[in-house]
Protein backbone atom coordinates (compact mmCIF):
# COMPACT_ATOMS: atom_id res chain seq x y z
CA UNK A 1 0.00 0.00 0.00
CA UNK A 2 1.16 3.19 -1.01
CA UNK A 3 0.74 4.68 2.99
CA UNK A 4 3.25 2.24 3.95
CA UNK A 5 5.69 3.09 1.18
CA UNK A 6 5.94 6.62 2.13
CA UNK A 7 6.29 5.92 5.71
CA UNK A 8 9.58 3.58 4.92
CA UNK A 9 10.60 5.60 2.47
CA UNK A 10 11.22 8.86 4.67
CA UNK A 11 12.40 6.48 7.74
CA UNK A 12 14.76 5.02 5.13
CA UNK A 13 15.42 8.64 3.73
CA UNK A 14 15.75 9.72 7.68
CA UNK A 15 18.42 7.45 8.57
CA UNK A 16 20.61 7.83 6.03
CA UNK A 17 20.14 11.75 5.88
CA UNK A 18 21.23 10.67 9.62
CA UNK A 19 24.07 9.16 9.59
CA UNK A 20 25.48 11.75 6.93
CA UNK A 21 24.66 14.22 9.26
CA UNK A 22 26.85 12.69 11.49
CA UNK A 23 29.84 12.51 9.02
CA UNK A 24 29.59 15.59 6.79
CA UNK A 25 29.18 18.29 8.56
CA UNK A 26 25.73 20.66 9.97
CA UNK A 27 24.42 21.66 6.47
CA UNK A 28 23.34 18.09 6.48
CA UNK A 29 21.08 18.42 9.93
CA UNK A 30 19.38 20.20 7.95
CA UNK A 31 17.76 18.10 5.56
CA UNK A 32 17.40 15.80 8.81
CA UNK A 33 15.08 18.12 10.27
CA UNK A 34 12.80 18.29 7.09
CA UNK A 35 13.11 14.49 6.65
CA UNK A 36 11.80 14.27 10.33
CA UNK A 37 8.76 17.13 9.95
CA UNK A 38 7.58 14.87 7.11
CA UNK A 39 8.14 11.39 9.11
CA UNK A 40 5.55 13.47 11.71
CA UNK A 41 3.21 15.02 9.17
CA UNK A 42 2.71 11.56 8.00
CA UNK A 43 2.36 9.93 11.01
CA UNK A 44 -0.34 12.55 11.95
CA UNK A 45 -1.92 11.75 8.53
CA UNK A 46 -2.48 8.19 9.20
CA UNK A 47 -4.08 8.47 12.69
CA UNK A 48 -6.30 11.83 11.89
CA UNK A 49 -9.89 11.07 11.32
CA UNK A 50 -10.96 14.14 9.19
CA UNK A 51 -9.53 13.63 5.80
CA UNK A 52 -9.75 10.28 3.85
CA UNK A 53 -7.83 10.72 0.97
CA UNK A 54 -4.43 11.62 3.91
CA UNK A 55 -5.06 8.54 5.53
CA UNK A 56 -4.67 6.29 2.46
CA UNK A 57 -2.15 8.65 1.01
CA UNK A 58 -0.05 10.24 3.97
CA UNK A 59 2.25 13.74 2.61
CA UNK A 60 1.10 13.21 -0.63
CA UNK A 61 -2.57 13.62 -0.22
CA UNK A 62 -1.85 17.33 0.64
CA UNK A 63 -1.35 17.79 -3.41
CA UNK A 64 -4.94 17.35 -3.51
CA UNK A 65 -5.61 20.30 -1.31
CA UNK A 66 -2.96 22.50 -2.68
CA UNK A 67 -4.80 22.72 -5.81
CA UNK A 68 -8.10 23.18 -4.24
CA UNK A 69 -6.11 26.52 -2.51
CA UNK A 70 -5.18 27.50 -6.51
CA UNK A 71 -8.58 26.46 -7.79
CA UNK A 72 -10.51 27.44 -9.73
CA UNK A 73 -8.63 27.62 -12.61
CA UNK A 74 -6.23 24.62 -12.59
CA UNK A 75 -8.57 22.45 -10.80
CA UNK A 76 -11.10 22.93 -12.94
CA UNK A 77 -9.07 22.64 -16.12
CA UNK A 78 -8.00 18.84 -14.96
CA UNK A 79 -11.58 18.79 -14.29
CA UNK A 80 -12.92 19.34 -17.49
CA UNK A 81 -9.93 17.51 -19.67
CA UNK A 82 -9.94 14.03 -17.09
CA UNK A 83 -13.91 14.13 -16.73
CA UNK A 84 -15.57 15.09 -19.39
CA UNK A 85 -17.74 16.97 -17.63
CA UNK A 86 -19.55 14.47 -15.97
CA UNK A 87 -19.26 15.13 -12.26
CA UNK A 88 -20.61 17.91 -10.35
CA UNK A 89 -19.31 21.23 -11.62
CA UNK A 90 -16.75 23.38 -9.01
CA UNK A 91 -19.68 25.18 -7.78
CA UNK A 92 -22.09 22.14 -6.53
CA UNK A 93 -19.14 20.05 -5.04
CA UNK A 94 -17.83 23.03 -3.26
CA UNK A 95 -21.96 23.11 -1.99
CA UNK A 96 -21.97 19.90 -0.81
CA UNK A 97 -18.24 19.73 0.74
CA UNK A 98 -19.45 23.28 2.55
CA UNK A 99 -22.47 21.42 3.67
CA UNK A 100 -20.89 18.04 4.49
CA UNK A 101 -18.94 19.90 6.81
CA UNK A 102 -21.29 22.35 8.26
CA UNK A 103 -19.51 25.56 7.06
CA UNK A 104 -21.66 28.24 5.17
CA UNK A 105 -22.66 27.76 1.56
CA UNK A 106 -21.98 31.46 0.50
CA UNK A 107 -19.77 33.42 -2.02
CA UNK A 108 -18.77 36.85 -2.95
CA UNK A 109 -19.67 38.61 -6.25
CA UNK A 110 -22.35 36.98 -7.57
CA UNK A 111 -23.31 34.09 -10.27
CA UNK A 112 -20.45 32.71 -12.07
CA UNK A 113 -22.86 31.53 -14.76
CA UNK A 114 -23.93 32.67 -17.91
CA UNK A 115 -27.63 34.03 -17.16
CA UNK A 116 -28.02 34.45 -20.63
CA UNK A 117 -26.88 30.43 -22.03
CA UNK A 118 -29.83 28.64 -23.73
CA UNK A 119 -31.30 26.22 -20.85
CA UNK A 120 -30.23 28.69 -17.88
CA UNK A 121 -32.94 28.04 -15.37
CA UNK A 122 -33.90 29.91 -12.51
CA UNK A 123 -36.59 30.35 -10.03
CA UNK A 124 -39.13 32.67 -9.08
CA UNK A 125 -39.00 34.92 -6.24
CA UNK A 126 -42.05 36.75 -4.63
CA UNK A 127 -41.61 40.42 -3.85
CA UNK A 128 -43.70 39.24 -0.64
CA UNK A 129 -42.24 36.29 0.72
CA UNK A 130 -42.67 34.23 3.31
CA UNK A 131 -41.33 33.63 6.80
CA UNK A 132 -39.42 30.03 6.45
CA UNK A 133 -40.85 27.51 8.71
CA UNK A 134 -39.00 25.90 12.25
CA UNK A 135 -39.86 22.32 10.98
CA UNK A 136 -39.25 20.86 7.57
CA UNK A 137 -42.20 19.23 6.53
CA UNK A 138 -42.82 15.43 5.77
CA UNK A 139 -44.28 13.36 3.03
CA UNK A 140 -46.96 10.78 4.08
CA UNK A 141 -46.75 7.81 1.78
CA UNK A 142 -49.41 5.04 1.64
CA UNK A 143 -52.53 4.42 -0.28
CA UNK A 144 -55.36 3.27 0.39
CA UNK A 145 -54.22 -0.71 0.44
CA UNK A 146 -51.24 0.78 3.01
CA UNK A 147 -51.67 0.07 6.65
CA UNK A 148 -48.25 1.26 8.01
CA UNK A 149 -47.62 4.67 6.20
CA UNK A 150 -44.39 6.02 6.43
CA UNK A 151 -43.74 10.33 6.65
CA UNK A 152 -40.69 11.06 4.57
CA UNK A 153 -38.22 13.80 4.33
CA UNK A 154 -37.50 16.51 1.70
CA UNK A 155 -33.82 14.69 0.53
CA UNK A 156 -32.90 10.90 1.71
CA UNK A 157 -30.24 8.60 0.50
CA UNK A 158 -30.72 7.22 -2.78
CA UNK A 159 -30.40 3.38 -3.93
CA UNK A 160 -26.34 1.84 -3.53
CA UNK A 161 -25.86 -1.24 -2.45
CA UNK A 162 -23.31 -3.12 -0.15
CA UNK A 163 -20.74 -4.34 -2.11
CA UNK A 164 -21.04 -1.19 -4.28
CA UNK A 165 -20.04 1.16 -1.65
CA UNK A 166 -17.91 -0.57 1.37
CA UNK A 167 -19.34 -1.80 4.52
CA UNK A 168 -18.19 1.66 6.11
CA UNK A 169 -19.55 3.96 3.64
CA UNK A 170 -22.91 2.30 4.18
CA UNK A 171 -22.44 2.32 7.81
CA UNK A 172 -21.71 6.11 7.71
CA UNK A 173 -24.60 6.65 5.35
CA UNK A 174 -27.40 4.69 7.75
CA UNK A 175 -25.86 5.76 11.28
CA UNK A 176 -26.36 9.94 9.49
CA UNK A 177 -29.91 8.51 8.07
CA UNK A 178 -30.49 7.91 11.73
CA UNK A 179 -29.27 11.30 13.55
CA UNK A 180 -30.93 13.25 10.59
CA UNK A 181 -34.55 11.33 11.40
CA UNK A 182 -33.72 10.31 6.85
CA UNK A 183 -34.74 7.08 5.00
CA UNK A 184 -31.65 5.31 3.40
CA UNK A 185 -32.23 3.67 0.25
CA UNK A 186 -30.44 0.07 0.51
CA UNK A 187 -30.30 -0.49 -3.10
CA UNK A 188 -30.54 -4.12 -4.56
CA UNK A 189 -27.82 -5.44 -2.80
CA UNK A 190 -29.86 -6.49 0.46
CA UNK A 191 -29.95 -5.57 3.47
CA UNK A 192 -26.27 -6.01 5.17
CA UNK A 193 -25.13 -5.79 8.84
CA UNK A 194 -23.77 -2.58 8.13
CA UNK A 195 -27.19 -0.99 7.59
CA UNK A 196 -28.05 -1.59 11.38
CA UNK A 197 -27.34 1.21 12.62
CA UNK A 198 -31.17 2.62 13.15
CA UNK A 199 -31.52 4.39 10.28
CA UNK A 200 -35.34 4.04 8.13
CA UNK A 201 -34.30 1.48 5.37
CA UNK A 202 -36.65 1.39 2.03
CA UNK A 203 -35.58 -1.92 0.88
CA UNK A 204 -35.02 -1.98 -2.88
CA UNK A 205 -35.28 -5.34 -4.55
CA UNK A 206 -34.23 -5.67 -8.12
CA UNK A 207 -33.89 -8.57 -10.61
CA UNK A 208 -31.08 -10.52 -8.46
CA UNK A 209 -33.80 -10.84 -5.62
CA UNK A 210 -30.74 -10.55 -3.39
CA UNK A 211 -31.74 -11.16 0.61
CA UNK A 212 -35.29 -12.61 -0.62
CA UNK A 213 -33.24 -15.30 -3.28
CA UNK A 214 -34.05 -18.74 -3.75
CA UNK A 215 -31.19 -21.16 -5.20
CA UNK A 216 -31.78 -20.69 -8.85
CA UNK A 217 -32.30 -17.03 -8.52
CA UNK A 218 -35.96 -16.47 -8.08
CA UNK A 219 -38.36 -14.60 -5.46
CA UNK A 220 -38.41 -15.92 -2.27
CA UNK A 221 -41.71 -14.63 -0.46
CA UNK A 222 -41.15 -16.70 2.28
CA UNK A 223 -37.63 -14.95 3.46
CA UNK A 224 -38.87 -11.25 2.09
CA UNK A 225 -41.63 -11.11 4.50
CA UNK A 226 -39.23 -12.55 7.17
CA UNK A 227 -36.86 -9.47 6.79
CA UNK A 228 -39.50 -6.76 5.37
CA UNK A 229 -40.97 -7.28 8.93
CA UNK A 230 -38.06 -6.14 10.65
CA UNK A 231 -39.13 -2.35 12.43
CA UNK A 232 -36.04 -0.99 10.56
CA UNK A 233 -37.70 -1.54 7.33
CA UNK A 234 -40.32 1.28 6.49
CA UNK A 235 -40.66 0.57 3.07
CA UNK A 236 -40.49 -1.89 -0.07
CA UNK A 237 -39.38 -0.92 -3.45
CA UNK A 238 -39.16 -3.12 -6.48
CA UNK A 239 -36.44 -1.62 -9.03
CA UNK A 240 -37.39 -1.76 -12.45
CA UNK A 241 -34.49 0.06 -14.11
CA UNK A 242 -31.54 2.51 -12.98
CA UNK A 243 -30.47 5.77 -14.55
CA UNK A 244 -27.09 5.06 -15.62
CA UNK A 245 -28.00 2.22 -17.33
CA UNK A 246 -31.33 1.17 -17.68
CA UNK A 247 -32.41 -2.08 -19.70
CA UNK A 248 -29.54 -4.26 -18.52
CA UNK A 249 -28.43 -5.93 -15.61
CA UNK A 250 -25.32 -6.19 -13.29
CA UNK A 251 -22.04 -8.04 -12.70
CA UNK A 252 -20.70 -8.53 -9.64
CA UNK A 253 -16.84 -10.28 -10.35
CA UNK A 254 -16.51 -13.21 -8.32
CA UNK A 255 -13.35 -11.99 -7.17
CA UNK A 256 -15.38 -9.23 -4.93
CA UNK A 257 -17.72 -11.90 -3.57
CA UNK A 258 -16.32 -11.88 -0.17
CA UNK A 259 -18.24 -14.89 2.71
CA UNK A 260 -19.73 -11.28 3.77
CA UNK A 261 -21.18 -10.46 0.55
CA UNK A 262 -22.14 -13.65 -0.66
CA UNK A 263 -24.57 -14.23 3.19
CA UNK A 264 -25.68 -11.18 2.75
CA UNK A 265 -27.16 -11.71 -1.00
CA UNK A 266 -27.82 -15.30 -1.21
CA UNK A 267 -25.14 -16.43 -3.47
CA UNK A 268 -22.05 -18.40 -3.66
CA UNK A 269 -18.91 -17.49 -2.40
CA UNK A 270 -16.62 -16.24 -5.41
CA UNK A 271 -18.65 -16.73 -7.93
CA UNK A 272 -19.66 -14.23 -10.27
CA UNK A 273 -23.12 -12.80 -9.43
CA UNK A 274 -25.37 -11.50 -12.29
CA UNK A 275 -28.24 -9.56 -12.13
CA UNK A 276 -30.73 -10.28 -15.12
CA UNK A 277 -32.19 -7.44 -16.99
CA UNK A 278 -35.41 -8.67 -16.47
CA UNK A 279 -37.86 -9.57 -13.61
CA UNK A 280 -39.35 -12.98 -13.01
CA UNK A 281 -42.08 -12.22 -11.31
CA UNK A 282 -43.82 -10.03 -14.01
CA UNK A 283 -43.70 -10.18 -18.24
CA UNK A 284 -46.79 -7.40 -18.22
CA UNK A 285 -48.22 -3.74 -16.99
CA UNK A 286 -50.87 -5.77 -15.22
CA UNK A 287 -48.68 -8.44 -13.71
CA UNK A 288 -46.31 -5.67 -12.34
CA UNK A 289 -49.80 -4.31 -10.35
CA UNK A 290 -50.49 -7.04 -9.30
CA UNK A 291 -47.41 -8.13 -7.80
CA UNK A 292 -46.86 -4.42 -6.18
CA UNK A 293 -49.99 -5.47 -4.65
CA UNK A 294 -48.66 -8.61 -3.38
CA UNK A 295 -45.31 -7.15 -2.56
CA UNK A 296 -47.09 -5.15 -0.18
CA UNK A 297 -49.15 -7.79 1.90
CA UNK A 298 -45.79 -9.62 1.62
CA UNK A 299 -44.28 -6.83 4.00
CA UNK A 300 -47.18 -6.75 6.47
CA UNK A 301 -48.99 -3.46 4.75
CA UNK A 302 -45.92 -1.41 4.65
CA UNK A 303 -46.14 0.93 1.86
CA UNK A 304 -44.75 -1.15 -1.39
CA UNK A 305 -43.58 0.53 -5.03
CA UNK A 306 -40.80 0.81 -7.57
CA UNK A 307 -38.14 2.40 -9.15
CA UNK A 308 -37.65 3.01 -12.72
CA UNK A 309 -36.16 5.19 -15.67
CA UNK A 310 -37.96 6.18 -17.68
CA UNK A 311 -37.79 4.70 -21.20
CA UNK A 312 -41.00 6.32 -23.33
CA UNK A 313 -44.70 7.92 -22.05
CA UNK A 314 -46.47 4.69 -23.57
CA UNK A 315 -44.73 2.26 -21.37
CA UNK A 316 -46.01 4.68 -18.17
CA UNK A 317 -49.33 5.39 -19.32
CA UNK A 318 -49.65 1.02 -19.87
CA UNK A 319 -48.68 1.18 -16.22
CA UNK A 320 -51.48 3.15 -15.33
CA UNK A 321 -54.24 1.48 -17.29
CA UNK A 322 -53.33 -1.53 -15.46
CA UNK A 323 -53.84 0.10 -11.98
CA UNK A 324 -57.01 1.70 -13.31
CA UNK A 325 -57.87 -2.03 -14.48
CA UNK A 326 -56.71 -3.66 -11.57
CA UNK A 327 -57.66 -1.34 -8.70
CA UNK A 328 -54.40 -1.88 -7.44
CA UNK A 329 -51.87 1.00 -6.77
CA UNK A 330 -48.35 1.50 -5.58
CA UNK A 331 -47.81 3.45 -2.85
CA UNK A 332 -44.71 5.54 -4.36
CA UNK A 333 -42.55 5.93 -7.85
CA UNK A 334 -39.03 6.54 -7.69
CA UNK A 335 -37.94 8.19 -11.05
CA UNK A 336 -34.38 7.92 -11.96
CA UNK A 337 -33.34 10.08 -14.35
CA UNK A 338 -30.20 8.90 -17.09
CA UNK A 339 -28.00 11.65 -15.43
CA UNK A 340 -27.86 9.89 -12.26
CA UNK A 341 -25.72 6.59 -11.61
CA UNK A 342 -23.08 6.29 -8.95
CA UNK A 343 -21.17 2.86 -10.19
CA UNK A 344 -20.07 2.01 -13.58
CA UNK A 345 -22.29 1.62 -16.00
CA UNK A 346 -21.68 1.36 -20.22
CA UNK A 347 -20.58 4.57 -21.76
CA UNK A 348 -22.89 4.62 -24.34
CA UNK A 349 -25.84 3.91 -21.84
CA UNK A 350 -24.65 6.99 -19.74
CA UNK A 351 -24.81 9.03 -22.60
CA UNK A 352 -27.58 7.58 -24.80
CA UNK A 353 -29.94 5.46 -23.45
CA UNK A 354 -33.05 6.35 -20.79
CA UNK A 355 -34.96 9.51 -19.95
CA UNK A 356 -33.46 12.72 -18.11
CA UNK A 357 -34.55 13.31 -14.84
CA UNK A 358 -36.96 16.25 -15.57
CA UNK A 359 -38.98 14.60 -19.12
CA UNK A 360 -39.43 11.12 -16.91
CA UNK A 361 -40.55 12.93 -13.39
CA UNK A 362 -42.97 15.52 -15.91
CA UNK A 363 -44.28 12.28 -17.79
CA UNK A 364 -45.28 10.13 -14.56
CA UNK A 365 -46.68 13.18 -12.82
CA UNK A 366 -49.01 13.91 -15.37
CA UNK A 367 -49.69 10.22 -16.08
CA UNK A 368 -51.20 9.92 -12.81
CA UNK A 369 -52.83 13.17 -12.85
CA UNK A 370 -54.42 12.29 -16.07
CA UNK A 371 -55.56 9.06 -14.68
CA UNK A 372 -56.73 10.08 -11.70
CA UNK A 373 -54.23 8.31 -9.58
CA UNK A 374 -52.11 11.16 -8.58
CA UNK A 375 -53.48 11.39 -4.67
CA UNK A 376 -53.13 7.79 -4.32
CA UNK A 377 -49.30 7.73 -5.49
CA UNK A 378 -46.15 10.19 -3.85
CA UNK A 379 -42.93 10.38 -6.71
CA UNK A 380 -40.00 10.40 -5.54
CA UNK A 381 -36.58 11.90 -7.55
CA UNK A 382 -33.33 10.16 -7.70
CA UNK A 383 -30.90 11.64 -10.23
CA UNK A 384 -28.36 14.23 -9.60
CA UNK A 385 -30.13 15.79 -6.76
CA UNK A 386 -27.11 17.87 -4.78
CA UNK A 387 -28.62 21.63 -3.79
CA UNK A 388 -31.28 22.97 -2.47
CA UNK A 389 -32.28 24.48 -5.45
CA UNK A 390 -32.08 20.88 -7.35
CA UNK A 391 -34.64 19.81 -4.75
CA UNK A 392 -37.05 22.59 -5.08
CA UNK A 393 -37.10 22.53 -9.01
CA UNK A 394 -37.85 18.46 -8.80
CA UNK A 395 -40.92 19.35 -6.37
CA UNK A 396 -42.10 22.26 -8.97
CA UNK A 397 -41.74 19.31 -11.72
CA UNK A 398 -44.08 16.81 -9.68
CA UNK A 399 -41.86 15.21 -7.48
CA UNK A 400 -42.97 14.77 -3.79
CA UNK A 401 -39.45 14.27 -2.21
CA UNK A 402 -36.13 13.75 -3.71
CA UNK A 403 -32.69 11.25 -3.18
CA UNK A 404 -29.43 11.83 -3.73
CA UNK A 405 -26.89 9.21 -3.94
CA UNK A 406 -23.80 10.77 -5.61
CA UNK A 407 -24.36 13.77 -3.39
CA UNK A 408 -24.57 11.13 -0.08
CA UNK A 409 -21.09 9.47 -1.14
CA UNK A 410 -19.34 13.02 -1.48
CA UNK A 411 -20.40 13.68 2.06
CA UNK A 412 -18.84 10.46 3.16
CA UNK A 413 -15.44 11.55 1.30
CA UNK A 414 -16.11 10.43 -2.33
CA UNK A 415 -13.73 12.75 -4.31
CA UNK A 416 -14.87 11.74 -7.78
CA UNK A 417 -11.82 9.67 -8.65
CA UNK A 418 -14.22 7.62 -11.05
CA UNK A 419 -12.76 4.11 -9.84
CA UNK A 420 -15.75 3.00 -8.22
CA UNK A 421 -15.31 0.01 -11.14
CA UNK A 422 -12.15 -0.87 -9.94
CA UNK A 423 -11.94 -1.46 -6.34
CA UNK A 424 -9.23 0.46 -5.50
CA UNK A 425 -10.79 4.08 -4.30
CA UNK A 426 -8.89 6.48 -3.37
CA UNK A 427 -10.51 6.90 0.01
CA UNK A 428 -12.83 4.12 1.09
CA UNK A 429 -15.78 5.11 0.10
CA UNK A 430 -16.35 2.21 -3.11
CA UNK A 431 -14.19 -0.56 -2.38
CA UNK A 432 -14.08 -3.95 -0.43
CA UNK A 433 -10.59 -3.32 0.09
CA UNK A 434 -10.18 -3.42 3.75
CA UNK A 435 -7.29 -1.44 3.94
CA UNK A 436 -8.59 1.21 1.85
CA UNK A 437 -11.83 1.25 3.84
CA UNK A 438 -9.75 2.26 6.56
CA UNK A 439 -9.37 5.53 5.20
CA UNK A 440 -13.46 6.02 6.10
CA UNK A 441 -13.55 7.23 9.43
CA UNK A 442 -17.15 6.27 10.51
CA UNK A 443 -18.30 8.97 12.84
CA UNK A 444 -16.80 11.73 11.62
CA UNK A 445 -18.43 11.08 7.77
CA UNK A 446 -21.85 9.92 9.54
CA UNK A 447 -22.23 13.45 11.36
CA UNK A 448 -21.22 14.51 7.06
CA UNK A 449 -23.95 12.88 6.04
CA UNK A 450 -26.61 14.21 9.02
CA UNK A 451 -24.97 17.82 7.76
CA UNK A 452 -25.67 17.24 4.23
CA UNK A 453 -29.26 16.97 4.64
CA UNK A 454 -29.93 19.35 6.95
CA UNK A 455 -28.54 22.21 5.52
CA UNK A 456 -29.80 21.12 2.03
CA UNK A 457 -33.52 20.77 3.11
CA UNK A 458 -33.15 23.92 5.27
CA UNK A 459 -31.52 25.51 2.14
CA UNK A 460 -34.85 24.30 0.27
CA UNK A 461 -37.16 25.78 2.64
CA UNK A 462 -35.15 29.27 2.71
CA UNK A 463 -35.71 29.07 -0.97
CA UNK A 464 -39.34 28.29 -1.19
CA UNK A 465 -40.17 31.03 1.00
CA UNK A 466 -38.53 33.69 -0.96
CA UNK A 467 -40.84 31.51 -3.80
CA UNK A 468 -44.02 33.21 -1.63
CA UNK A 469 -45.33 29.87 -0.28
CA UNK A 470 -45.08 28.19 3.37
CA UNK A 471 -45.07 24.63 1.76
CA UNK A 472 -43.92 22.35 -1.22
CA UNK A 473 -48.02 21.86 -2.22
CA UNK A 474 -47.95 25.33 -3.17
CA UNK A 475 -45.28 24.83 -6.03
CA UNK A 476 -46.54 24.76 -9.56
CA UNK A 477 -44.98 24.83 -12.79
CA UNK A 478 -45.25 28.91 -13.41
CA UNK A 479 -42.59 29.20 -10.64
CA UNK A 480 -39.69 27.47 -12.95
CA UNK A 481 -37.85 29.51 -15.56
CA UNK A 482 -36.18 28.40 -18.44
CA UNK A 483 -33.91 30.51 -21.26
CA UNK A 484 -34.91 29.15 -24.46
CA UNK A 485 -33.37 32.02 -26.84
CA UNK A 486 -31.06 34.78 -26.27
CA UNK A 487 -34.12 37.17 -25.57
CA UNK A 488 -36.44 34.86 -24.33
CA UNK A 489 -37.56 33.02 -21.02
CA UNK A 490 -40.55 30.75 -20.64
CA UNK A 491 -42.04 29.10 -17.61
CA UNK A 492 -43.03 25.02 -17.52
CA UNK A 493 -46.23 25.74 -17.42
CA UNK A 494 -46.25 26.65 -20.88
CA UNK A 495 -42.94 24.48 -21.71
CA UNK A 496 -44.76 21.03 -20.93
CA UNK A 497 -48.08 19.96 -21.41
CA UNK A 498 -49.78 19.81 -18.54
CA UNK A 499 -53.15 17.46 -17.85
CA UNK A 500 -56.08 18.18 -15.27
CA UNK A 501 -56.91 15.63 -12.88
CA UNK A 502 -58.79 12.54 -15.02
CA UNK A 503 -58.56 14.40 -18.58
CA UNK A 504 -57.10 10.95 -20.05
CA UNK A 505 -60.51 9.64 -18.84
CA UNK A 506 -62.51 11.62 -20.01
CA UNK A 507 -60.84 12.73 -23.30
CA UNK A 508 -57.21 12.71 -24.31
CA UNK A 509 -55.73 15.72 -25.45
CA UNK A 510 -54.07 15.58 -28.82
CA UNK A 511 -50.60 16.00 -27.24
CA UNK A 512 -51.57 12.68 -25.70
CA UNK A 513 -53.92 10.71 -27.51
CA UNK A 514 -51.93 8.46 -29.78
CA UNK A 515 -49.48 7.78 -26.79
CA UNK A 516 -52.93 6.67 -24.65
CA UNK A 517 -54.52 4.82 -27.18
CA UNK A 518 -50.94 2.85 -27.65
CA UNK A 519 -50.73 1.92 -24.23
CA UNK A 520 -52.02 -1.53 -23.41
CA UNK A 521 -51.83 -3.20 -19.62
CA UNK A 522 -51.43 -6.59 -20.73
CA UNK A 523 -48.06 -5.71 -23.00
CA UNK A 524 -44.99 -4.06 -22.47
CA UNK A 525 -44.72 -3.54 -26.49
CA UNK A 526 -47.59 -0.91 -27.63
CA UNK A 527 -50.87 -2.01 -29.42
CA UNK A 528 -50.69 -0.20 -32.75
CA UNK A 529 -47.08 0.36 -32.86
CA UNK A 530 -47.15 0.15 -36.33
CA UNK A 531 -49.44 2.92 -36.78
CA UNK A 532 -47.22 5.23 -34.77
CA UNK A 533 -46.15 8.97 -35.84
CA UNK A 534 -43.15 8.43 -38.42
CA UNK A 535 -43.44 4.76 -38.76
CA UNK A 536 -43.78 2.74 -41.52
Amino acid sequence: MLRFFVLGFLVVAGALTTLAAAVGGPAWWALVVVVVLLLVLAVHDLVQTRHSILRNYPVLGHLRFLMEDIRPELQQYFIERNFDGRPFDRDTRTSIYQRAKGQKDEAPFGTERDVYEIGYEYLVHSTAPRPKPDEPPRVRIGGPDCRHPYDMALLNVSAMSFGSLSGNAIEALNRGAAMGGFAHDTGEGAISPYHRQGGDLVWEVGSGYFGCRTKDGGFDEGEFADKAADDQVKMVSLKLSQGAKPGIGGVLPGAKVTEELARTRDVEQGKTVVSPPYHRVFSTPRELVRFIGHFRELAGGKPAGFKLCVGSRIDVLAICKAMLEEGVAPDFVIVDGAEGGTGAAPAEYQDHVGMPLTEGLMTVHNALVGTGLRDQVRIGASGKVATSADLVKRLVQGADYTNAARAMMMAVGCIQAQRCHTNTCPVGVATQDPKRQRALVVPDKAERVRSYQHLVVDGALQIMASMGVDSPSELHPGLLMRRTSASTTRSYAHLYDHLAPGELLAEAPESWAHDWAAADPDSFRPTGWALAPGRT
